[in-house]
């Protein structure tokens, strides 16, 4: 082709602002496919899997409630001194029950997410106690209104799929006070799926009639169920919790999808050895799900096989390093291999400040999770301090950094346009260059993501500007959504028939 034959292209203001409008199509939504990152052997996978099956046949779970004791005993369950011991048969009945795949649910549709398979979303979780505040740079004890305000600004954030309530409110003792706030709270200032955490289970009938309020009437929200429940009903080593079987029975009354959490710390309530964590802690998580299947099978359940590292000198909780990333990552494996919906916990740093520790540890925790296909990547927005704080402006880095990780994940498409011969031999023969090329603006469409806080800038054009650095960047970004984003997704009549049954902060 010659030059008089390839077709007109733009002026250079044309090419110059075409290059910086942004993108009409989002390059790397949420959902994108994980999965090839496999740190497990089909042989390793099958001696992990085998050993688990060993443990809940042999050595079984302690401290079994009576009230869920009778069901297991019934499907199968063999009680030794004071233990139920599980068969491979009611092991296999369990995973042939569990839903594959579900829909969380957002009150509003458009925000529904389907969880299963390899595709990965990442959300939130945490209880932290404490909050960087985003004035002074320093901790402080979490309050309500810091719950509310984080409910707003994961509200805008795109690549935050859920909402689990990040803090608690230290400044709510009742726990029934801070379960019905904390409920009211997501309920009001989001219709992102959502999560919380029951106390106890009495709590749980009054929270679903606010529920039901929101959705439209008597057992509206069990039709359609847009908050599930954080549950802990295994305590590491092998045995189950009282309390809260008891708040899994409520949860499967109301139809509450649940995510029963193995929280296992290797060293401390579990093996060391990373291959014997990986088969205590899915032994654990495998026993919450024949609970479930038994007490009501077909219910959905996220298999939340959360495996937790310990600093072995000093017995201090680790979010960041690479055993927990490649632990979380196994342990997604291992629930996909299963064919089960998968929650791991990423993206929880040791760091205190939004600083080079920060980046580093959340990077390669929640890209390693994602890789691996991990569905539901908790904790993997805002945590800081170990689990111990959560910061606004966390929120809002790690935001671009799960856009970042999904755009890896989406990977290279490989076609004859992508493969780019004319483009290649046009470049060559014609101007020696690709920039304003229609090949190039239209892979610059479709292809790449662009970062809004990342510095591209010269070192000289960053010097002028004031030499910005991330944290004050996002501190801007999340002091602007949080004045500018106040919604309420509650009518008046909603809310008042809401405060008519219970009593709100």
């Amino acid at each position: 082709m010659t030059s008089s034959q390839r077709p007109a292209r733009s002026g250079r203001k044309g090419r110059i602002a075409q290059r910086a409008a942004p993108p009409k199509i989002h390059p790397c939504p949420p959902g994108q496919i994980g999965g090839r990152y496999r740190p497990l052997s089909d042989s390793e996978l099958h001696a992990i899997y085998q050993t688990a099956l060993r443990l809940l046949a042999e050595l079984g779970m302690g401290e079994t409630p009576e009230r869920l004791a009778g069901p297991l005993l019934e499907a199968g369950a063999i009680n030794q001194n004071g233990r139920l011991l599980f068969s491979r048969d009611m092991v296999c009945s369990a995973l042939a029950a569990a839903p594959k795949t579900f829909v969380l649910h957002g009150r509003d549709p458009a925000r529904d997410i389907e969880v299963g398979g390899n595709r990965v979303f990442f959300g939130t979780g945490g209880a932290a106690v404490q909050t960087l505040d985003i004035d002074t740079g320093q901790y402080r004890p979490s309050t309500l209104a810091d719950l509310r305000n984080f409910t707003r600004l994961q509200d805008k954030l795109t690549n935050v799929s859920w909402f689990t309530r990040c803090c608690i409110a230290t400044d709510v003792p009742d726990n029934f006070e801070l379960d019905t706030n904390t409920a009211y709270t997501l309920l009001r200032h989001t219709t992102k799926p959502t999560a919380t955490a029951f106390t106890l289970a009495e709590h749980v009938s009054p929270i679903v009639r606010m529920l039901d309020i929101a959705a439209g009437g008597d057992g509206a929200f069990a039709q359609r169920p847009f908050m599930k429940a954080h549950i802990s009903p295994v305590i590491s080593p092998m045995r189950y919790a009282e309390d809260a079987v008891d708040v899994v029975f409520e949860c499967l009354k109301h139809n509450i999808p649940v995510s029963c959490i193995t929280a296992a710390q290797a060293g401390a309530t579990a093996p060391a050895t990373l291959a014997g964590f990986l088969a205590q802690s899915l032994a654990e998580t495998l026993a919450s799900l024949i609970m479930v299947q038994v007490l009501k099978p077909g219910h959905p359940m996220v298999f939340s096989n959360w495996p937790l590292v310990i600093d072995l000198r000093t017995g201090a909780f680790a979010g960041g390093g690479g055993e927990i990333a490649v632990l979380n990552a196994a342990s997604a494996q291992l629930s996909n291999w299963l064919g089960l919906p998968s929650g791991v916990a990423a993206s929880m740093t040791d760091a205190k400040a939004l600083d080079a520790q920060y980046g580093a540890e959340k990077a390669m925790t929640s890209l390693a999770a994602a890789l691996a296909g991990g569905n539901l990547i908790y904790e993997s927005s805002g945590m800081t301090a170990s689990l111990l704080g959560v910061s606004f402006e966390g929120f809002v880095l790690d935001d671009e950094m799960h856009a970042h990780t999904y755009r890896a994940l989406r990977g290279v498409e490989v076609t004859p346009e992508n493969l780019g011969f004319d483009a290649i031999c046009d470049a060559v023969l014609g101007e020696g260059h690709f920039l304003g090329g229609a090949h190039t603006l239209s892979a610059m469409e479709r292809d790449y993501f662009y970062p809004s806080l990342a510095d591209r800038d010269s070192p000289k054009v960053w010097q002028d500007k004031g030499a910005p650095d991330a944290w004050s960047i996002a501190r801007d970004k999340a002091r602007l959504i949080l004045d500018e984003h106040h919604p309420d997704y509650l009518s008046e009549d909603q809310d008042k028939a809401i405060r008519d049954i219970l009593s709100l902060l």
